[in-house]
């Protein structure tokens, strides 16, 4: 959907990206193929062609930070196929729901292959170096939530990549609610051990740690990663009906 996207550029709104698309022009290729017969006037088409230009070049070099600042925020989510190779899908566990008088017991982080969990008192700032790695981030509620929580205890951490925050090009697909009821509305299911969980538990199981029960951190773990490795199976079944949305047309067969 990146190599649809026109509204990064300078200039360049929803109504003209809308346009665009209206007149059969999907791609950056073929905004370029078919310059001479699209009906926009000629400076604005002069500022589409040089920014086709510098994105190409952009999305060549794999510059997340480019895409990161002239990307709308609500609209990350375009570049996620063309950059889910680097991608890492995020979801903490804290004390409370307060940065700065609660604090982070848990962060895990997915890779698309693995698996990783960073526990506080153990190597939770390590997070500081596996964060660097990445040039996606994917969460749930995490641009409200999570990403502000850890900037707040680890103020070094620079999120200059793209973030897909999926609650909300979910809610304009018509999936609203919690994670947790969006996964059962999807037909993703949850292991028995950790059917149920709430984050209130989560802080439950945390103090049960805290405590001495080795068990109860093992949950813990276990429900944090069913938590991050959702996330990709989420997004990769409600894309196409994101870009469904966004080209306000069932044929997906040009979009990238």
């Amino acid at each position: 959907m990146l190599t649809n996207t026109y509204i990064h550029i300078p200039g360049v709104g929803k109504s003209l990206e809308q346009k665009i698309w209206a007149q059969g022009i999907r791609t950056w290729d073929e905004f370029l193929e078919m310059e001479d017969r699209i009906s926009i006037p000629p400076s604005r088409k002069a500022r589409v062609l040089e920014g086709i230009r510098q994105s190409s070049e952009r999305l060549a070099a794999k510059d997340c930070c480019f895409f990161s600042q002239c990307l709308p925020s609500a609209e990350h989510w375009r570049a996620y196929p063309l950059f889910a190779d680097s991608a890492a899908f995020v979801d903490i566990e804290t004390t409370g729901l307060s940065p700065g008088r609660d604090c982070i017991t848990m962060v895990g982080i997915y890779d698309g292959k693995e698996a990783k969990t960073y526990i506080k008192g153990i190597n939770l700032d390590d997070i500081v170096e596996e964060f660097s790695k990445y040039r996606l981030l994917v969460s749930f509620n995490g641009a409200r939530f999570d990403l502000p929580f850890i900037k707040s205890e680890f103020p070094e951490i620079e999120f200059k990549q793209l973030h897909v925050d999926l609650m909300y090009p979910l809610r304009r697909i018509g999936y609203s609610g919690g994670l947790k009821h969006i996964e059962k509305v999807l037909g993703i299911s949850r292991d028995e051990d950790t059917e149920g969980i709430t984050g209130f538990d989560a802080v439950r199981l945390w103090k049960q740690y805290e405590r001495g029960d080795r068990e109860a951190l093992d949950l813990l773990v276990k429900y944090n990663r069913e938590d991050i490795v959702n996330l990709k199976t989420i997004i990769e079944l409600t894309y196409p009906k994101m870009v469904e949305k966004a080209l306000g047309t069932g044929e997906l067969e040009k979009t990238s």
